[in-house]
Parts: C-alpha cells; sequence; structure tokens
C-alpha cells in the first residue's frame, strides 16, 4: 500500500480542533484527546500496526540489539512518541514557545548558506520533529522555508498556519508534480536567499522517480526528487534531520551535494550516491532516536 492512499479525511478538521484544544486548554487537555485516538489507530489499523513492527524489527537487528525489540509494547510507544511529535507540532504551529535544539551539529553550513544570498535544497525525513528547525531560521534573520508537500490541503493549510500564527515563517507549497511553473517559482525563491525544503523518504505517488538504496540491511525505494531538484536549481543540496535525545532535542545538517550534476543519460544513476548518502544518515538518526521515524507504511514493499 501507497502511503499516500491512507488518505486525509477530516484533515483540516482535525488540525483546527487540536488547535483550538491546545490555545484554549492547554497540552494535557490535548493529549486526553489525542491519546485514546492513537489506541485507536494502533488497534484498528494493521497495515500502520505491521509497518511499525516491520521497522522496529529490521532497526533492532541492524543495531546489533541496541534499539528497542519489535513487541507490540514498542510499537505502542512508536505510536506514542508519534503523538508527542504532534503536540509539539500543534504548539509550533500555534506560535508558542517551543523548545529551541539543544545540539547543533552543522549548523554552520545553514548559515553559510543564508550568507552566500543564495537559497538551497534542503532534505529532510519524517522522523523527529522538523517544525522545531524553525527555531533556526527565527535565529537567522530573513531565514525563509518553503515547504513542497504533496497535499491538496496546502493552501488552506497555510490559511490555518497563517490564522493561529501570523508570524509563521513557513510556506507551504502543492506539488503533486513538478510543473514548468512551479520550478520557476522555486528557482526565483532560491535565487532571493530562501530555502526550499523536501521529505527524501517518501516517494510521490504519481510521477515519482525513485531509486533503490540500502535501508537498515534492505533495498529500499527512496525519492530522487529531491535530489534532481537540486540539479534543476542549480543549487546546493543539504539534510536537515531534528531528534529528541536523553539530554534534549539534536538538529543536524549535512551538506549532501555543493551542486548536483545532472547528465543527458542516466540521471538516476548520477543521483544514486547522494540519495544513498542521505539514506546511511536517516540510518544513523534512526539508530540514535530509533522510536521517532514515523513511515506507518510498508516502506520496503516495492522493493521486496
Amino acid at each position: 500500500m501507497h502511503w499516500a492512499r491512507i488518505g486525509e479525511a477530516g484533515f483540516l478538521g482535525g488540525m483546527r480542533l487540536l488547535l483550538w484544544i491546545d490555545r484554549r486548554l492547554g497540552r494535557w487537555p490535548l493529549r486526553l484527546v489525542l491519546y485514546p485516538l492513537l489506541a485507536w489507530y494502533v488497534l484498528v489499523r494493521a497495515t500502520a500496526r505491521r509497518a511499525s513492527r516491520d521497522y522496529l524489527a529490521r532497526l533492532h537487528a541492524h543495531s546489533g540489539g541496541a534499539t528497542p525489540r519489535p513487541t507490540l509494547r514498542n510499537v505502542f510507544r512508536h505510536f506514542a512518541s508519534f503523538g508527542e511529535t504532534l503536540l509539539d507540532k500543534v504548539a509550533a504551529w500555534s506560535g508558542r514557545a517551543v523548545p529551541a535544539p539543544r545540539v547543533l551539529d552543522g549548523a554552520g553550513h545553514f548559515v553559510a548558506q543564508q550568507a552566500s544570498g543564495r537559497g538551497a535544497v534542503i532534505v529532510t525525513a519524517h522522523l523527529g520533529n522538523v517544525e522545531l528547525s524553525r527555531a533556526l531560521a527565527r535565529q537567522q534573520r530573513g531565514a525563509r522555508l518553503n515547504v513542497l508537500v504533496h497535499t491538496r490541503h496546502a493552501p488552506r493549510f497555510n490559511r490555518l498556519l497563517r490564522d493561529a500564527n501570523p508570524d509563521c515563517e513557513l510556506d507551504l507549497i502543492q506539488v503533486s508534480e513538478l510543473t514548468p511553473a512551479t520550478a520557476m517559482l522555486l528557482a526565483e525563491r532560491v535565487e532571493r536567499g530562501e530555502f526550499v525544503v523536501i521529505a527524501g523518504d517518501r516517494v510521490p505517488l504519481a510521477g515519482g522517480q525513485r531509486v533503490a538504496v540500502d535501508f537498515l540491511g534492505a533495498p529500499a525505494d527512496f525519492p530522487a526528487g529531491p535530489a534532481l531538484l537540486a540539479g534543476l536549481l542549480q543549487c546546493p543540496l543539504l539534510a536537515l534531520l531534528l531528534t529528541e535525545r536523553a539530554d534534549g532535542w539534536h538538529l543536524t545538517i549535512r551538506p549532501l551535494a555543493e551542486r548536483v550534476p545532472l547528465p543527458r543519460h542516466d540521471r538516476l544513476a548520477a543521483v544514486r550516491p547522494i540519495v544513498a548518502a542521505f539514506a546511511a544518515l536517516l540510518e544513523a538518526e534512526c539508530r540514535a532516536a530509533p522510536l521517532q521515524w514515523f513511515n506507518f507504511y510498508p516502506f520496503w514493499e516495492r522493493s521486496a
């Protein structure tokens, strides 16, 4: 099952409800609403439950037993971690103060790129809480993030974010496919120093080019889109991952390519090493924060 088939029914209504509860009542009442929903989801969604167990099993084997075992209890812990991350997202969307990353590993790459006056493509993942990276954008005056998403609700969700927090630095751009008009829009924004953020661990439903690279001991499909986009825009490609550890939030930024070459033939082969480098970085972050990778669908199914 492709992740996009899960659907988005009630998404905006649910977000409005969570934002209202957060602003009016606070985090604990929000937990009282959210956790029963998560428990129900784990019990009735066998595909998501099996996907969590599969991921935990692969990570447990890959880490030599250093990460949680694939038990039902740890599957619930995995979903509970997702719930806490969602609460942090709601707080960030509401404009409330959120904890700044305690460890900034490689943040100088972001600072240097912004100082150059030209933007870049940032590839991230459904890991931890990338929303909190906005704290870095706030620290760097004028930094703006344009987030590419595969949801038709992007325009309405933008309005929802603006209503909740007029100072929101995010701009969600819906991209079911990269049209010439979208490419021109992104090129203009990169040229004036803005950053384009795109997830690198989910293959789009339609028209997504992909490459199979090793991930947790087995081939898995990763989207080639982030690297191809950086090549098209002729700008650097950075990786940004944010996870919560015992001592607080860790922000990791790594340069993946100063410039992505796009030969006329076999472009996927050209970007494969870049995609593999991102997958290896994601592996390391999953070992450090094993319950914070949130892809609850059969991630290895297509390659298998």
